[in-house]
């Protein structure tokens, strides 16, 4: 039968209307209905051997359009709907965005379980349903607020299964319940995430904002994702949380194991578990646990353990490398106690550094040394931060399993950032290039063919003109403010963190303000645009939110300035939003503190979509450098060998580069000028400004001039418009490296070896 005719027989059984007489969310509920049976009757992936890959996040945004595009329907039922007076877009705002995952951690992870399913490996995510998400951001007086996030509805992708798991901790045992979300893959299989809930957990006891009783564990367990752990109940919490999540998954492999009547003396041979950052740790030892329980003596069972789980690192800042006081464990998880004491002691044979103890001399449990050490691989997420772990920060580690360490660069599911975010530009590679690199991302490169072609230049940069517009559109309807579509686009979305360096383009918006009333103006009016939620506790990532918001006041209410400077912060960042901020990006900002940023991913997506990249030789961008070539890329700052050895040394002061600088020292004191203290709050501003002269941890004055001098360059480049479009194409066509396709080739090739 034709898709049309099944469609309308969906809509006739389920509201007994025709497609033409539905409104758009009852037209969501029958399409979400029809592709959950598509997903549910198609062939799952199978094989001797299975990957569980386990993580905190899984940012999966909207999931309409990406199965459609994975089921090869997206194109028809677009055509169905128009031809039935609807618009997909308009019903895929319906939708809401599973808020299961905060930034790269989490979409990566949504990623690798995309692209796993579209190579035909088996394998299953795991992870938990958090009921509220991370939270809601709203701006309230310049200040980011956070509130509850609710995601969870009657229709949604969601299957409850009667599968349960017996959770013990010391003074209760919880119920987890699993629930399943099909993960579509471009060969039409799939795979499944798997995330386990608890059904007593209550959304009522949420109180002002996101605050709630953190003591209450069996009303609050996956309630938020990252809850605030700036006190010792949200620490203890979230010890709650991951063992919650790890104890299901033991469970739940060992379960699997057993239906298949599989030795679990071979677990290795039938099972590997990718954990993915530091908050799964706990299933090395709860593995264990289980396994002895099964008859297996503990030596056999940390050996088996160690040939099946692989670690990924994501992060080169200590403070995210979590250690948990033992004290905390014995109160919580006392049957893991006895089994980190004996692998931190088996640790200890293998070497007397202290750098690699899993427990310290503070009775601190290290997560990280617990998964090097047993486990079969520890990879990085970029050739850089590879690099600086096995040299740096995890030296001692590399000296002792140097065959342990190994990169693995992170890429993106190309196709839903092109065929979901820009199906303009998708049409047009189709046209130019075929549609193999559908398949295979790096046949993108074909478009180098083009390079000097002036009709192709020009259709680029038409296609980024629409996407401009759309942008412009969205942002007044959503957010009622208006921008200039002509102006350039200079974009910086990603989670609110000092290494990040927020600040550095806040400062240089002040300059660029100054300037202008002065009467010094921009040649082409610029746009800045922020979008990026800040963590409930982190009171200074949140002080240079209401920074850049106050600025974003200030110059919307100064006619002269806002002619030709304009600064947008979207609020509640989340991949729907990226989905239309990338593609309109003329200018990607990646301008972490060289060897701060593990990789980044939103690089990727901006170069994909023909924006030309802004930023320090850090994490990806390295390896984006590499491919694009000095032309088509802008770099500035300090090395990250200049950067480790400020470090090493205490040799940055950033006060010395305010008092000696004259143009720093305005931007800075501009934060508390009185225009800024008249519109913001006076005690944040000073935080801000006080922290940049006394502290500036991760160096934003030091490269603060190079920045701006670079930022100059990139803006003048882009008054060469046929120029400008090549250094767009070259970056599209070089991308293709970057799909997790690639990457997920390497880690089956390298680590996991499922077929």
């Amino acid at each position: 039968m034709k898709l049309e005719n099944v469609l309308e027989e969906y809509s006739l059984a389920m509201f007994d209307k025709s497609i033409a007489q539905l409104d758009d969310r009852e037209c969501y509920v029958m399409l979400l209905n029809y592709v959950k049976k598509q997903l549910d009757q198609a062939p799952h992936v199978e094989g001797k051997k299975k990957l569980y890959y386990i993580s905190a996040e899984f940012l999966i945004g909207k999931l309409l359009s990406n199965n459609l595009i994975n089921l090869k329907i997206y194109h028809d039922v677009k055509e169905i709907l128009e031809k039935n007076g609807k618009s997909l877009s308009a019903i895929e705002e319906i939708e809401l965005e599973p808020s299961l995952g905060n930034g790269g951690l989490g979409r990566l992870a949504a990623c690798f379980m995309d692209s796993i399913t579209t190579l035909d490996l088996p394998a299953d995510g795991v992870g938990l349903n958090y009921h509220l998400g991370l939270f809601l951001q709203k701006f309230e007086n310049n200040e980011q607020k956070e509130y509850p996030n609710p995601w969870m509805s009657e229709n949604s992708w969601l299957n409850k299964t009667d599968v349960t798991f017996e959770v013990p901790f010391k003074d209760i045992t919880l119920p987890s319940r699993l629930y399943e979300i099909a993960v579509s893959g471009y060969n039409g299989k799939v795979n499944t995430l798997k995330l386990f809930d608890l059904d007593s957990v209550d959304e009522t006891i949420v109180e002002s904002g996101i605050g709630f009783d953190k003591k209450d564990i069996k009303k609050n367990l996956t309630l938020f994702l990252y809850p605030d752990d700036s006190d010792d109940d949200g620490r203890k919490l979230r010890i709650y949380q991951q063992y919650f999540l790890v104890s299901s998954a033991a469970q739940m492999i060992l379960a699997d194991l057993k239906a298949k009547n599989i030795d679990l003396h071979d677990l290795h041979k039938y099972v590997v578990i990718q954990i993915n950052d530091t908050h799964p740790s706990m299933v090395i030892p709860e593995l264990i646990r289980l396994l002895c329980q099964e008859g297996l003596d503990f030596n056999e069972a940390a050996a088996e353990v160690e040939k099946t789980t692989a670690y990924t690192n994501h992060t080169i800042l200590a403070e995210a490398l979590e250690t948990w006081p033992m004290s905390y464990l014995e109160e919580i998880v006392p049957q893991l106690v006895p089994i980190i004491k004996q692998l931190d002691a088996l640790a200890k044979t293998r070497s007397k550094e202290e750098a690699t103890f899993i427990i310290d001399k503070e009775n601190r449990v290290h997560m990280a040394s617990m998964d090097i050490h047993f486990s079969q691989s520890t990879n990085g997420v970029a050739a850089i931060h590879t690099d600086i772990l096995k040299n740096e920060e995890l030296h001692s580690f590399y000296e002792l399993y140097p065959e342990k360490f190994n990169n693995k660069t992170n890429g993106i599911t190309f196709r839903r950032w092109l065929f979901e975010a820009n199906p303009e530009l998708t049409a047009f590679l189709d046209e130019k290039i075929g549609t193999d690199y559908k398949k295979d991302a790096l046949d993108l490169q074909a478009l180098l063919q083009y390079k000097e072609d002036e009709k192709t230049l020009k259709q680029l940069l038409d296609i980024k003109a629409i996407k401009k517009r759309q942008l412009a559109k969205y942002l007044k309807e959503t957010q009622n403010i208006e921008i200039d579509e002509h102006s350039i686009y200079d974009i910086q979305i990603k989670r609110l963190h000092e290494y990040k360096r927020q600040q550095m383009n806040a400062l240089y918006i002040i300059d660029q303000y100054l300037k202008i009333k002065e009467g010094i103006v921009p040649e082409r009016p610029i746009t800045c645009i922020f979008g990026a939620k800040a963590a409930p506790a982190y009171i200074l990532a949140k002080d240079i939110i209401h920074v850049i918001l106050t600025l974003q006041q200030l110059i919307e209410s100064d006619p002269l300035v806002r002619k030709h400077l304009r600064v947008v912060m979207v609020e509640n960042y989340n991949v729907t939003k990226a989905e239309k901020l990338i593609p309109a990006a003329d200018v990607s900002e990646q301008i972490s503190l060289a060897s701060k940023e593990a990789s980044g991913t939103s690089n990727m997506k901006f170069m994909l979509n023909g924006a030309v990249t802004l930023g320090t030789d850090d994490g990806a961008n390295v390896e984006i450098h590499e491919l694009v070539g000095n032309d088509n890329i802008y770099i500035f700052g300090a090395k990250a060998d200049e950067v480790i050895d400020h470090y090493k040394h205490q040799s940055y002061h950033s006060r010395e580069y305010y008092e000696n600088d004259e143009r720093i020292r305005k931007v800075v004191d501009f934060i508390t000028s009185e225009e800024m203290m008249k519109l913001g709050n006076p005690s944040l501003l000073q935080a801000v400004h006080d922290d940049l002269i006394n502290k500036d941890w991760f160096m934003t004055l030091l490269d603060f001039e190079a920045y701006v001098d670079e930022k100059q360059k990139i803006f003048a480049a882009y008054e060469d418009r046929m120029a400008w479009a090549k250094k767009m194409l070259v970056n599209i066509a070089q991308a293709g490296y970057f799909s997790s396709d690639r990457t997920i080739a390497q880690y089956n090739e390298e680590i996991w070896h499922l077929k």
